[in-house]
């Protein structure tokens, strides 16, 4: 098994570039099944969920040319309606197949899915709001059965706000009969740039970014082309990174615009932040300040920062409160951060770090895909030698993290 063997208190200067985002690449991917042309996507970052989605389409009838960072699909004969439980287990965005699938093809049979043990995930707004189009869907066997002569029109209120269940009902509604609502909708960037996505293919959505989207059902979408938009947490982690550890780096292939409430933090903590034009600025020369977050949906602080800052509170001067809103499991990395001796209480959905002078190295162990951004943080900054097990969480969420680290300074490789 792979693991990261880390040497830390080395500050971090230099430039990055940022891949494409991973949660936006896996629901554009899924798009190529709404249409028989050829949809052309380009900055893909080239990551193990990547990898398993093009597998899991190719299975499907999916004619994949994948020439890094650009992957061609063409899914004009569907002969195998099936994602498989082998193939669906680490996975959870696979459930973006179950409404393209369901609009094109009439039918979908979907293992209910796996991923990251951060938390219950469970995937009832997507199956009623597929219901409240017209689908016939029932659960057996771990697996979700769907079928839906034609799709129509709907308003559908989701019960919570849900990022893969308002992707994936905007796919479907694309191609549906009529003018589907999406109340109470996802806003994220990633929402908005499968949106984009969509209308060149030729759908009719409005309100995207929004939490009301309406789309307008078409005959039939067509092929086009599409850039994935930078990834905002591999962005922000980056920054977490150097914001604890110290230094001047500049990001490129980046988008401000999406990172708010994490920069707004990360200068709250005293890092002195640069934007403009497809590049972000770093520099901190100062031991950090403990800040207070709270995680909720976009445009707010996302959850998927949460790990990265409290390895920054942790050896912050001051206390942080952190409170976690949208997995009940998503502290899981405290543990570890402990052993690196980091000083953080957990009480229910918030966590206190009281931030400590220098962390030493230990060798730890990654839980899920953030934690791991988290573990190898603090490596970043513990006295002595820390090594991170169980990587392949990493390398689902991260493209050459080792390579672009030691780019900018990092003491880090991979056995």
């Amino acid at each position: 098994m792979q693991k990261l063997i880390i040497q830390g208190g080395v500050p971090l200067n230099g430039e990055v570039v940022i891949s494409g985002a991973k949660n936006a690449a896996l629901p554009l991917l899924c798009a190529a099944l709404l249409t028989q042309d050829t949809l052309k996507i380009t900055n893909v970052p080239m990551l193990q969920d990547i990898n398993t989605m093009l597998a899991l389409l190719r299975q499907m009838g999916t004619r994949v040319d994948a020439t890094p960072p650009m992957v061609e699909l063409c899914a004009d004969s569907l002969i195998h309606l099936v994602a498989p439980y082998e193939m669906v287990k680490t996975m959870r965005a696979a459930i973006l197949v179950l409404g393209p699938l369901l609009a094109r093809a009439g039918e979908a049979e979907i293992s209910l899915p796996g991923g990251c043990a951060i938390g219950m995930r469970p995937v009832d707004q997507h199956i009623k709001g597929l219901q409240a189009m017209g689908a016939e869907i029932a659960i057996r066997h771990g697996y979700i059965h769907a079928v839906a002569k034609k799709l129509h029109g709907a308003r559908i209120v989701f019960d919570i706000v849900t990022v893969t269940g308002t992707e994936n009902l905007m796919m479907a509604a694309c191609i549906a009969d009529g003018v589907t609502v999406l109340e109470n909708s996802a806003r994220e960037p990633e929402v908005v740039d499968l949106a984009e996505c969509l209308i060149k293919m030729g759908a009719k959505i409005r309100g995207h970014g929004t939490d009301v989207i309406t789309v307008e059902g078409v005959a039939a979408l067509h092929g086009a082309e599409h850039a994935v938009m930078p990834d905002r947490i591999e962005t922000g982690t980056y920054l977490a990174a150097v914001a604890a550890a110290g230094g001047n780096v500049t990001l490129t292939h980046a988008r401000a615009d999406t990172l708010d409430a994490v920069l707004d933090k990360l200068t709250e903590a005293g890092a002195a932040i640069t934007r403009s034009t497809g590049t972000i600025g770093i520099a901190m020369n100062t031991r950090p300040k403990a800040v207070n977050l709270k995680t909720a949906p976009y445009p707010a602080f996302p959850t998927d920062m949460q790990a990265q800052f409290i390895a920054l509170n942790a050896i912050a001067s001051g206390t942080g409160i952190v409170t976690e809103t949208i997995f009940e499991n998503r502290f899981m990395h405290v543990q570890e951060m402990l052993r690196l001796g980091a000083k953080i209480d957990v009480e229910g959905n918030t966590a206190i770090v009281h931030g400590v002078e220098r962390l030493t190295g230990a060798t730890v162990m990654a839980t899920d895909l953030r934690a791991s951004a988290c573990l190898v943080i603090a490596g970043l900054v513990a006295e002595g030698e820390t090594i991170v097990d169980r990587i392949y969480h990493l390398d689902r969420g991260y493209e050459k993290i080792e390579q672009k680290l030691t780019g900018i300074g990092a003491r880090i490789e991979r056995i």
